[in-house]
């Protein structure tokens, strides 16, 4: 029997539509003479629905009628329970269940209440096999604010910042601005905290625009960071794949922006590639660097894999200052724009067979997991009269 891989996929979020087009790649990419593949996508208003037909990227360019030819579903929050299940079941002795059990996840589901650790929760508390981070490790390398504070405080350079919450702009905005003016001065870029695909993010070079930056930031996310911005910067990308305690590094690309930043259009839409995801977007593959830099930032790129304990595929973006040579961080995505395959498969490694490592790693993962202790078999409640008075037994 083929092992069945649930492809989850959408979600609420900002870059769902990316998320579409990284899952659909992905699914086109698994050997199916090996896998069988149950799509789930999950539309921006959080509801769970299955079918053939979300195999077919062309069919979500009509979103409702896709679903009409599909089936809600749902999983239950139950230990060992990998069964979806049909959410309005046809007739009393309906099936309750769909066909294939899961036996593995791959969530492709990019930004806020999915790469975040959110989906990660679930997929814990049901215990079954998923590629990717965990909980904690996708939480803090989403928000760009516990990442940088993880980074720095283990010796992995970042650019300057400063943070606070959009609670704390409103009430105290002219204390903010003096921070950000006299610690980091102008130029500095603005983000959303936990948002990516360059989306809230903007370059302030004044108070007026800092204003306006922060402001729009604000509107994606209750945290926002401001940063020291690198004028003479060159981008560099490097994919990490493995887990904390083995991975390899991939190629490193070099991102062509058309802005000082580079945005959502130039990531995905690649002029009129717009169903590409980021492959789509122009770089250079590999990166025309010199080997001692080729190689520190392969070396930073595998310890902040590392420090935030990751795993499975992700992609960490650094910064290099032509003006100084220094190398810093910016940031690590844990389930990047197309899994980073184009990556992979400059260095070696094709995409259908990156697809079998990450299985191959959510079970060996999970083995692990299985082999630690979560429970005591005593029970306090029938060893008399001590636990009753508390923890202490004190009366």
């Amino acid at each position: 029997m083929k092992t069945n891989i649930g492809v989850f996929f959408g979600g609420r979020s900002t870059e769902h539509e990316i998320s579409v087009i990284s899952a659909n790649q992905a699914i086109n990419a698994i050997d199916k003479s090996k896998y069988d593949v149950t799509p789930v996508y999950i539309t921006k208003d959080g509801k769970w629905f299955t079918g053939a037909p979300l195999l077919e990227l062309k069919n979500f360019r009509d979103i409702p009628a896709l679903l009409k030819q599909c089936e809600p579903v749902y999983m239950r929050p139950i230990f060992g329970d990998y069964n979806l299940y049909y959410t309005n079941p046809k007739g009393m002795f309906g099936k309750k269940t769909v066909d294939c059990k899961l036996d593995v996840v791959i969530p492709v589901l990019h930004g806020a209440n999915g790469e975040d650790g959110t989906f990660e929760g679930i997929m814990d508390s049901i215990g079954i096999p998923y590629a990717g981070c965990d909980t904690l490790s996708s939480a803090n390398g989403m928000d760009k604010i516990t990442m940088k504070m993880i980074l720095r405080e283990n010796n992995i350079p970042v650019v300057d910042y400063l943070w606070f919450t959009d609670r704390q702009w409103f009430a105290k905005r002219d204390e903010l601005i003096g921070n950000v003016e006299s610690q980091l001065g102008y130029p500095v870029i603005v983000k959303p905290a936990n948002l990516g695909s360059s989306i809230g993010i903007g370059c302030a070079r004044n108070r007026n625009e800092l204003i306006e930056k922060v402001d729009d930031a604000s509107r994606y996310a209750a945290r926002i960071i401001v940063e020291h911005m690198v004028e003479q910067l060159q981008e560099i990308n490097c994919s990490v794949l493995g887990d904390c305690d083995e991975f390899e590094t991939s190629v490193l690309e070099e991102p062509i922006k058309s802005t000082d930043i580079l945005s959502y259009t130039d990531k995905y839409m690649g002029g009129t590639k717009g169903t590409k995801g980021m492959q789509a977007s122009a770089k250079k593959i590999p990166a025309d660097l010199p080997a001692d830099m080729t190689a520190e930032i392969k070396r930073l790129a595998g310890e902040t894999f590392r420090v935030l304990s990751c795993h499975g595929v992700s992609r960490v973006d650094v910064i290099v200052d032509k003006a100084t040579g220094k190398i810093y961080v910016n940031e690590i995505n844990t389930i990047p724009g197309s899994l980073s395959f184009y990556l992979w498969e400059a260095t070696g490694l094709t995409f259908d067979k990156l697809m079998d490592k990450l299985v191959s790693l959510a079970v060996k993962r999970n083995s692990r997991r299985e082999q630690k202790t979560f429970s005591f078999s005593q029970n306090i409640f029938a060893m008399g009269g001590g636990a009753k008075n508390g923890m202490k037994g004190k009366a």
